[in-house]
């Protein structure tokens, strides 16, 4: 589908360079308004960071957001996720989401983290300025993580992570929605405070001359990571395994970047597929697609239906006996400011950052109050007298 549209794009480059310019200016003027308070705009009361992208696709959006929570939890601080929940139907707003919920309810993603950080705090709500307002009353959180943020700007933030493609440094670059991917054009960048690029260290080593030639100018770091495997979960009892033992398997993936997820397979368990069933990134799996799996899996001898977390809760209850989903971690690696220096390091001195600066400004409108409070009071003593 990616590929289809990137082909109209080409062909169509003539008619939809002007379209884009157009679509860019638009975006440049939203941005100018969220930045003269000319639309409202709400700051919680937390280090709240941005996880966002330039464009449209598959850059590791979902996994970095968990990581954050998933660090929140180890240091045991109160967190909060805020998402619009795409494709999310609850029966009201804003909305909770309980690790036991339906997908058709939390949507795919939220309820996938849901369940992986059972401490953390999911909101689903399109308005996430009340659904932050609402969760923030009842939580008092640590960090707060706006997903898929970087153009939403109504909630302000004190960190924006801009996720980018290795495409995004190439052909992609500079390419405006409808000519390219991109939401917004380049100068939107200067509001990043460092970028992440979801590749490995030699990978990452090829972007180099990218990267000097595309975002140096920002002056902000570039980080590296992977998602790695480090096993294979059976999607109903929960029991971890090595690999397949060299079986055959179906691969079922329903993402944004499904090549990637073939890739990953091949190199983890040292072999691909038998087949690879491809869907629709956020596709609502039904019945029928979990029987032509089964039937796809049988013809084929593949005693094993392998997907990502994501697609596992999406297929929730109707998954039987066969299927598996992949155990995965974050793995940084190299980055812009030093091979010591990958994106855990620099996001621990980030937040202790934070709290220092907030420390100090409460500090010192605890000064200002008392310094108001003694000159009243003498003001009035004065007016006594």
């Amino acid at each position: 589908m990616a590929n289809t549209i990137t082909t109209l794009q080409r062909s169509f480059a003539p008619i939809l360079k002007p379209l884009s310019w157009l679509y860019g200016f638009g975006m440049r003027v939203r941005e100018v308004c969220y930045a003269r308070g000319l639309f409202p705009g709400w700051e919680p009361p937390a280090l709240t960071v941005s996880v966002g992208n330039i464009g449209w696709g598959g850059s590791g959006k979902t996994p970095v957001a968990g990581w954050l929570l998933g660090w929140a939890e180890s240091k045991g601080f109160p967190a909060v996720l805020l998402t619009r929940g795409y494709r999310a139907k609850p029966v009201s707003y804003p909305y909770l989401v309980p690790p036991g919920a339906l997908v058709e309810e939390a949507g795919d993603e939220p309820l996938m983290l849901a369940k992986m950080y059972r401490k953390a705090h999911v909101v689903v709500d399109p308005n996430r300025t009340r659904g932050g307002r609402w969760i923030v009353d009842k939580v008092r959180p640590r960090l707060v993580v706006l997903d898929d943020g970087f153009q939403h700007m109504a909630v302000k933030r004190h960190l924006n992570l801009v996720l980018l493609r290795p495409d995004d440094l190439d052909e992609q670059w500079n390419r405006v929605i409808p000519a390219g991917s991109w939401r917004e054009p380049m100068a939107a960048l200067k509001r990043a405070d460092a970028f992440l690029i979801k590749v490995g260290p030699k990978n990452f080593k090829k972007l180099e001359p990218f990267i000097a030639e595309r975002l140096e100018r920002f002056h902000k770091p570039v980080f590296s990571f992977q998602v790695l495997p480090t096993g294979i979960r059976h999607v109903l009892h929960g029991n971890v395994e090595r690999d397949f033992d060299g079986g055959k398997y179906l691969l079922v993936t329903g993402v944004g970047d499904p090549a990637q997820v073939r890739r990953t397979a091949k190199a983890y368990l040292g072999y691909g597929p038998i087949r690879h069933m491809t869907f629709k990134d956020h596709h609502a799996y039904t019945k029928r697609d979990v029987l032509e799996m089964q039937t796809v899996a049988r013809r084929l001898g593949c005693e094993a239906i392998l997907c990502t977390p994501k697609d596992a809760v999406k297929l929730g209850p109707m998954c039987t006996e066969e299927f598996w989903q992949f155990d995965l971690r974050m793995d940084f690696g190299p980055s812009t400011i030093g091979p010591n220096t990958s994106f855990d390091v620099w996001w621990d001195r980030r937040y202790d950052a934070f709290n220092l600066r907030r420390t100090d400004d409460l500090a010192d409108q605890a000064a200002a109050s008392v310094t108001e409070d003694s000159t009243m009071s003498g003001d009035q003593e004065n007016s006594n007298g």
